[in-house]
């Protein structure tokens, strides 16, 4: 009776589906790499209006072009920072917005129309179905953070909240593990004996790498990657620099508002996070894997040996966008890899 119900799940959850779901993996891999483009550039608040369906053509000649110019001259950031703006400096920003739009629009496309083509031809199961309508959820809500997190950034004070940041960037990352989780359950549709414990520990390294991503958020949205730059020691020779408690007021806020204190967070979960990975190997050793299991293990070591080295020259160079970019692809390969652990260790 199980088997039977397997294959017609299996029938109606086909290549297509898989192909469909990994394609939504890979543009949102690519919306992540030109949002962190976006932000290192400064670039995010250049399209100060949004228009669904219109803002999806750029401006096209000389006079809309300066019509633009002059909507973001209203703007704080024009008026308090980039006042000495050309037209053609101004070009240059609007470009990876406007990139970074119509990619989050054309997701938009691709998931929503296959999933209706799906639908009506019944080539979901049910369980799919219900995670497909999440994921949908997921995007919608995805593309209303990023339009708060601009917002946040058109009034008085002319950058965006790091907290807006955080979470249209967490949402991204979770959004891309979700797609991720619900493809693998169809690539691997056979269930499998489980290590109960092993499974706790690495849920456990997933929700520590969650948490150094909205740390490694926080340090972009307050430019807290531009100080302190030298390692393993902050400024001064200082393991942890007094300037990380005596910023913000009370003192808890430092270690989410200051930028000495959530650079310094950001730092401690790096060593947290690499020895969280350290610990899966070691207990994996003594496990019979299969070798998927192997691979995934595998590359969350090499993945996090890498992420750790590109941080601390990301630190070390005072986050120069292309490193700053490459640092944030590598959190994106590591967030992926310990998805992949999860799923091969939970079913």
């Amino acid at each position: 009776m199980l088997e039977k119900r397997i294959e017609v799940i299996m029938k109606k959850d086909n290549k297509k589906v898989i192909y469909w779901l990994l394609t939504g993996c890979v543009l949102i891999f690519i919306m992540v790499i030109v949002g962190g483009i976006t932000r290192l550039t400064h670039s995010g608040l250049s399209m100060s209006n949004y228009k669904l369906i219109s803002g999806t053509i750029p401006p096209l000649n000389d006079m809309e072009w300066q019509a633009a110019f002059d909507l973001y001259k209203q703007y704080p950031e024009y008026q308090k920072l980039n006042n000495h703006f050309t037209l053609q400096d101004f070009k240059d920003i609007y470009f990876w917005e406007w990139l970074h739009r119509v990619i989050g629009r054309f997701i938009g496309l691709v998931f929503f129309l296959p999933f209706l083509y799906f639908l009506v031809t019944k080539q979901l199961s049910k369980p799919t179905l219900k995670k497909s309508i999440i994921l949908l959820f997921l995007g919608g809500f995805q593309g209303f953070l990023g339009w708060y997190m601009v917002k946040s950034g058109l009034v008085n004070n002319p950058d965006v909240s790091h907290y807006r940041l955080a979470a249209h960037l967490t949402t991204a990352f979770i959004t891309f593990a979700y797609t991720f989780w619900v493809a693998l359950d169809l690539i691997f549709p056979h269930r499998k004996e489980i290590i109960k414990s092993f499974r706790t520990l690495v849920r456990f390294g997933l929700a520590i790498l969650i948490i150094q991503i909205i740390y490694g958020a926080f340090v972009a949205g307050l430019d807290a990657g531009f100080i302190h730059n030298h390692w393993p020691m902050m400024n001064e020779g200082q393991f942890m620099h007094e300037t990380v408690y005596i910023e913000q007021n009370p003192v808890y806020k430092n270690f989410i508002e200051g930028k000495s204190g959530v650079q310094f967070v950001h730092r401690i979960l790096a060593y947290i996070v690499v020895f969280m990975v350290f610990l899966i190997w070691k207990k994996s050793r003594n496990l019979e894997l299969t070798a998927y299991q192997q691979r995934a293990i595998q590359a969350l070591i090499l993945l996090v040996g890498l992420q750790f080295v590109l941080g601390v020259f990301t630190i070390l160079l005072q986050v120069p966008v292309w490193l700053g970019v490459v640092h944030q692809i590598g959190a994106f390969f590591l967030l992926s890899a310990m998805t992949f652990t999860l799923h091969r260790f939970s079913k």
